[in-house]
């Protein structure tokens, strides 16, 4: 039986420490992909209509369920663009609160703990503020020419413990079955 990065991929008890990022969208693509969640495969779901891309690598905590019905995003900040399906090991930092039109949408912002140029991060105030803007501005931006950015709200950025209070909540609708 293969293995599916959804549910096959342990995540650690201390998620302070680092938590598995399953990597869906490198950083500086225009390639939106999703994790179809019935194969394990990555699909296509569509070229980023605006001219933007992600400002870094993308993708999920696996045995996760976020309120908007998939498992909880993450962007991980690093040096270089990862391929997709690849597992990183991601610090939580913080996350920015979004409300799209499948509702609430958190995005956790983490560093990969195995790159030395940002592996000694651990707030996300700590970042350069460029960063922060950076992300902010993408997910402002990146569905204007699709006609639904009146459908986006992008909160403020939170701190380390409200990322870990929205990892907790999300890995407990997975172990309630939500999401499976």
């Amino acid at each position: 039986m293969p293995m599916h990065p959804v549910h096959d991929i342990e995540v650690p008890a201390d998620i302070a420490a680092f938590v598995p990022a399953v990597v869906e969208i490198p950083r500086g693509s225009h390639l939106k992909y999703e994790i179809d969640k019935p194969t394990g495969l990555l699909r296509l779901d569509r070229v980023l209509y605006s001219a933007v891309f992600y400002p870094a690598n993308y993708g999920f905590i696996p045995r996760t369920h976020a309120d908007d019905g998939d498992p909880l995003d993450i962007l991980v900040l690093m040096q270089e663009p990862v391929e997709p399906l690849t597992i990183v090991r991601c610090r939580p930092l913080g996350g920015m609160r979004m409300v799209d039109e499948h509702g609430g949408d958190d995005k956790i912002i983490g560093v990969c703990i195995d790159d030395p140029a940002y592996a000694h991060y651990r707030t996300v105030k700590a970042l350069p503020p460029h960063i922060l803007v950076e992300l902010d501005r993408f997910f402002r931006d990146y569905k204007v020419l699709e006609g639904k950015q009146e459908h986006v709200d992008v909160g403020a950025m939170y701190d380390l413990e409200e990322a870990l209070e929205v990892i907790d909540r999300s890995r407990s609708a997975y172990d309630r079955g939500e999401g499976r």
